[in-house]
């Protein structure tokens, strides 16, 4: 038998590290502003929570300019970033002003969910709770729309990646 490890002291830094051993998928977090143009942010921390309500949960940083915008809309759509969006990941989560320049043909035009991606949920905020450094949004889930043929986007190890069907 193998002796344990020593840990390692607890960090942010350590946290993280530890925490992109855990695959996720990403999510792009949208809305339409007052003016019709898209707001939205990338995260890897959306999950499930209840079916009976049907609710999902989604973590944003205190920090975010994005977040804000977004917990104001009554109405905002999540959507699975797939295997085809890799390359739009960098521009997403760039500056908030600059996410959606040039994108209008990856975006539909009533409510600028992302095309192409395995399944977009349209939410309705239903409660936020403080947490630490972050704010999990809670959202009722109102409507699914789901393409089987689309394979979803992993973020591990501080990459992404592709599942192989």
């Amino acid at each position: 038998m193998m002796p344990p490890r020593p840990a390692a002291p607890l960090t942010p830094q350590a946290l993280r590290r530890a925490l992109s051993s855990y695959p996720t998928g990403i999510v792009l977090v949208t809305a339409l502003d007052d003016d019709g143009a898209p707001a939205g942010m990338l995260a890897s921390s959306f999950t499930s929570v209840s079916l009976e309500p049907p609710l999902v949960s989604v973590s944003f940083a205190r920090t975010s300019t994005t977040w804000p915008r977004l917990r104001q809309a009554p109405l905002l759509r999540i959507s699975v970033l797939g295997a085809e969006h890799s390359a739009l990941v960098s521009q997403l989560a760039g500056p908030s002003a600059q996410r959606f320049t040039g994108l209008e043909c990856a975006l539909r035009d009533d409510d600028a969910s992302l095309l192409g991606s395995p399944v977009t949920l349209s939410v309705a905020p239903e409660r936020v709770i403080e947490a630490g450094d972050h704010d999990i949004a809670l959202m009722r889930v109102l409507a699914i729309d789901q393409d089987g043929d689309v394979d979803p986007l992993i973020f591990y190890a501080r990459g992404l990646h592709h599942l192989a069907a």
